[in-house]
């Protein structure tokens, strides 16, 4: 939904209604490109959302709260300073403009009564909010502009960005319209709007001539004006608050007329609409950032994976070393001048084994050589044993966090899988200080009777596992990552379908969610236990049983 002229005019209609007298509570800062103000007024609290994201500019009351930084930006105590207890008198836009003005009374340090106004322009990358006095002249703007035609600065009068559109509130006929048509080069009526007229955007006159069956590259004089006289009506529809949102094209919406308004239905609109839309944006970027994080450490263990095989590769010749140490050692006197090998019978199978010699050194020194190889591949080996063994419980940790992320579909649900891994990375400490996080539940269903748990992530899974009683039912596919999966017995028999459906569940919830035949592996929460020090997640089990599910 563009946030166009015609939006702003009906926001701000709707904001004339609901907020005028009303006093500013609070005033939050909560990002570089939001500010909230906490108002009060009629018995009643509002929060008022100006957003300058070069995506979601916009302006509307908003029942949403959002995180706020331990110490407020410079721009936020500013507004506090000129703002905070004043009164809210008059809100207007101009023309089809996206720029709004806001005028609050307040007092000064004497008792004085002045003015200060706050101007919101909604103008995608270039949005911005600026406090200025009743002077025009601006206290401070949350972004500073420098360029050719216009500078944003403390001190200097405040302009209004240059528009070189034409008003269609100023059109008094169709005539004029349709003269601006004929001499304009757009025919397709979405560009010509948008090119000729002020506050009137692409998807707005796109969702009209769909409203009305209207080709929108070819329209005759009836369609123009049909399409011309009902956008004169929605404006009209606008200052008797006779409007609202409809689903469009595209799963996109519209402002158009409605007997239906509440008088703030399109902020309430706006404010659902955009709140769902930066969710999925935040949910993407956090995503993306989380599996960029999780993939750059997943080629780390690789590569450190790699590294091991190559030395377990390079201690395969250790019982050699030892053979050549000893069958030297025995042979010993059989070497007068040190030639580059000898060849000896090897006493464990009578057969003939040659040597490589050192010539730069002694005899002894060439069988204290060979066992101190075999000394240091022995030592190496049993090392490097329990650094595969880690690496190898590192990576299916890893995939299993992937596996997580890409079934997670919800923001709360991801932030936990990254609270997992950033707990255990160098990248942690933005997880670490945000210590209000939201608490989550695993999966609950009722099958047969009975209840079934479902972990989410890893550290669920151990928290489940861990608090279930010791004669319920644990779950988990064959070897494959997935998610603990718990059946509350109560003392009660398990029949056949319930285990059978628990096994699905655990394929339904792991890796092999889109496979047949998946191996699930079933026992008694008594015969399960996390080993010390391991990875979230990883657990042991016993006395188990094996049923093979679709």
């Amino acid at each position: 939904m563009a946030f166009d002229g015609i939006v702003t005019k009906s926001v701000v209609k709707e904001l004339n209604k609901n907020i005028i007298g009303c006093k500013v509570n609070k005033i939050y800062e909560p990002t570089s490109n939001d500010i909230i103000l906490d108002l009060y007024g009629n018995g009643n609290r509002y929060n008022l959302h100006i957003c300058t994201n070069k995506n979601f500019s916009r302006i509307n009351l908003t029942k949403y709260s959002k995180p706020n930084p331990v110490n407020a930006p410079n721009f936020c105590m500013l507004l506090r300073k000129h703002l905070n207890s004043s009164k809210i008198i008059d809100i207007s836009s101009f023309d089809l403009e996206r720029i709004i003005e806001i005028t609050f009374e307040t007092y000064n340090e004497v008792n004085d009564k002045i003015i200060k106004k706050l101007i919101i322009e909604i103008m995608g990358q270039f949005s911005n909010v600026i406090l200025v006095n009743e002077n025009g002249t601006i206290h401070d703007s949350l972004k500073h502009v420098v360029t050719k035609t216009r500078e944003v600065l403390p001190i200097r009068p405040y302009e209004f960005p240059s528009n070189t559109k034409k008003s269609f509130l100023k059109l008094n006929s169709f005539d004029e319209f349709i003269e601006i048509f004929d001499n304009s080069s757009d025919k397709k009526l979405d560009k010509f709007f948008s090119n000729n007229f002020i506050g009137i955007s692409m998807p707005f006159i796109q969702n009209i001539c769909n409203y009305f069956n209207i080709d929108i590259n070819n329209p005759n004089q009836e369609q123009l004006k049909k399409i011309f006289l009902h956008i004169k009506d929605i404006i009209k529809n606008i200052d008797n608050l006779n409007i609202n949102c409809f689903e469009g094209l595209k799963n996109d919406y519209y402002i158009n007329i409605s007997d239906n308004n509440s008088g703030i239905s399109v902020n309430n609109f706006i404010d659902e609409y955009y709140y769902k839309i930066e969710q999925k944006d935040l949910f993407i970027n956090y995503r993306d950032a989380l599996l960029k994080n999780i993939l750059s450490i997943l080629t780390k263990y690789n590569k450190r994976l790699e590294n091991i095989e190559k030395k377990i590769k390079e201690c395969e010749n250790m019982e050699q070393y030892k053979l050549y140490g000893e069958l030297l050692t025995t042979n010993l006197y059989k070497i007068k001048d040190i030639p580059k090998e000898i060849t000896v019978t090897n006493y464990y199978n009578n057969q003939e084994v040659t040597i490589p010699l050192d010539t730069t050194i002694s005899p002894s020194k060439n069988v204290e050589r060979y066992y101190k190889k075999y000394n240091k591949c022995k030592n190496a080996l049993s090392v490097i044993q329990i650094q595969k063994k880690e690496t190898l419980e590192d990576l299916e940790y890893i995939d299993g966090l992937i596996e997580y992320i890409k079934n997670c579909n919800d923001f709360e649900k991801l932030k936990k899988i990254g609270e997992e891994f950033y707990g255990d990375s160098d990248n942690s400490n933005e997880m670490k200080n945000n210590k209000k996080t939201n608490k989550s539940s695993p999966k609950k269903y009722i099958i047969n009777g009975f209840t079934v748990y479902v972990g989410k992530n890893n550290k669920q899974n151990d928290l489940l596992t861990k608090s279930a009683n010791k004669e319920d039912m644990w779950f988990h596919t064959q070897k494959i990552h997935g998610s603990h999966v718990i059946l509350k017995t109560e003392g009660k028999k398990v029949d056949f379908d319930t285990i059978l459906k628990c096994a699905k569940l655990a394929a339904q919830n792991s890796k092999a969610k889109n496979s047949s035949n998946v191996p699930v592996d079933y026992t008694f929460v008594k015969y399960v236990r996390k080993p010390s020090g391991s990875k979230p997640g990883l657990a042991i089990y016993t006395n188990y049983k094996t049923i093979f599910v679709n």
